[in-house]
């Protein structure tokens, strides 16, 4: 996908959705590129293996030095909460690494998300936080109750993030379509 985007970037919470390699991060990070605003990166994976370590250097490698990297692996509502401002452009990635996270430590999940949810409705439209996350409903019904009940979560809170949004945005083989 090319670095160019061919409109104007608009404020606000923007939700950009796809599958797994669909080009979500390049275009989230093609997004904050354009906003002409300091760049956050709001990192909620971390390394459980060598392929893992390697995702994310090469992630930090395409995006470049000029960004403020910031990881969180649970608390994304504080995490936005001190960095949302006029002056930022925050890239949260990802929701459903973030759900894991959550479910890994025991969390409550619901509230967890509603607490996200009840930060992200107070925000003024004048800043910028871009969520991306999986779109996990699309595959097989999975085979565990927890991968059920994480594939529900994340359908949840992407309805939630997304009826709440400015902008939706999906990606299909690196090529976004606008929904909302």
């Amino acid at each position: 996908m090319s670095d160019q985007i061919p409109f104007p970037f608009l404020p606000g919470i923007i939700l950009v959705l796809g599958g797994t390699r669909s080009g979500k991060s390049s275009f989230a990070q093609n997004l904050a590129k354009i906003s002409g605003r300091q760049k956050v990166y709001l990192a909620t994976g971390y390394s459980l293996d060598d392929e893992m370590a390697n995702r994310i250097a090469l992630h930090q490698v395409h995006r470049g030095p000029d960004w403020q990297l910031v990881e969180e692996r649970l608390d994304l509502p504080t995490i936005i909460s001190q960095m949302a401002n006029k002056e930022h452009c925050i890239v949260v990635d990802c929701l459903t690494f973030w759900l894991t996270n959550l479910v890994m430590a025991g969390k409550n999940v619901i509230e967890s998300c509603q607490l996200l949810l009840d930060y992200l409705l107070v925000l003024s439209a004048e800043f910028s936080v871009i969520l991306v996350s999986n779109e996990v409903g699309q595959g097989i019904v999975p085979e565990t109750k927890m991968a059920r009940d994480f594939r529900d979560h994340a359908g949840q809170l992407n309805q939630d993030i997304a009826a709440i949004a400015n902008h939706v945005w999906f990606l299909t083989a690196g090529l976004p379509q606008k929904l909302k």
